[in-house]
């Protein structure tokens, strides 16, 4: 097979350092040299490899991805060097490894004959935008399991609320919250903070709003509103930076 890239490096990346493998032509016409070394995964030692790398001409580096490990070394190599992210199990599974060979050289090798073909890695603003989203998304799920939690404290204490309102979500429901963590317990006084379309669901929402709500409820089911509020108020955070970042997109939020 031929060489397309006679200067290569492979790098088998781990949470700490990275093996590199550089191969370059040997003294003899048709045979070639590898080095392998160890750097860090630290800045100033990223910055060393790619000195290195720069020395040794290498038109081109091949890393797996490897969880998030590789990202530090791809973003700053890729400032000034050829590099290419190859799946790992694609990788592997073009034959002609050798039993003895490290990973770095293995890569060295398929990057000399440009295999495996490189995944695709977003730009910069693409990979902003796709952090924000997932946050927001983790985010949105870990606030609906907070309601599941606060419910769970609601029923032990006999609160129906649920049973009556569409969501404990809205802002009538969280203003009968509030009003019970701040002591009110009297089922009248509580159904009268709902929302005027509510009132139909009067009786309905007092008998839910009948039960042993203790201290130890209010305590318990201030936690859970506090982090509620907590998450609702990052939300709101994260769908201001997501709006800024789409702008110059604007079928990303509105198509």
């Amino acid at each position: 097979m031929d060489i397309v890239h006679e200067r290569a490096a492979g790098m088998d990346i781990s949470k700490r350092d990275a093996k590199v493998c550089i191969r370059i032509p040997g003294t003899r016409a048709r045979t070639s040299s590898r080095t392998v070394a160890t750097y860090g995964a630290t800045t100033n030692e990223i910055m060393r490899l790619r000195r290195d790398l720069e020395a040794a001409a290498v038109t081109v580096v091949v890393m797996e991805a490897t969880g998030d490990y590789w990202k530090p070394f791809y973003f700053l190599l890729a400032e000034s060097l050829n590099v290419q992210l190859v799946n790992a199990k694609a990788a592997r599974n073009i034959p002609g490894r050798k039993s003895d060979v490290s990973d770095a050289t293995w890569l060295a090798e398929l990057a000399a004959h440009n295999l495996p073909g490189a995944s695709f890695v977003p730009p910069e603003p693409n990979r902003q935008l796709r952090d924000l989203t997932r946050s927001r998304s983790n985010l949105t799920h870990e606030r609906t399991r907070e309601f599941s939690r606060l419910e769970k404290a609601l029923k032990d204490s006999s609160i129906k609320l649920s049973s009556v309102v569409s969501t404990l979500g809205t802002q009538p429901a969280h203003n009968i919250l509030d009003a019970l963590v701040s002591g009110e317990r009297d089922p009248q006084a509580l159904a009268s903070l709902a929302h005027a379309s509510m009132r139909r669901k009067s009786a309905a929402l007092v008998e839910a709003l009948t039960g042993r709500f203790t201290d130890h409820h209010a305590f318990m089911l201030q936690l859970h509103l506090d982090r509620i509020y907590q998450i609702e108020a990052t939300l709101a955070a994260l769908n201001t930076r997501i709006d800024r970042v789409t702008e110059p997109f604007p079928c990303l939020g509105s198509c």
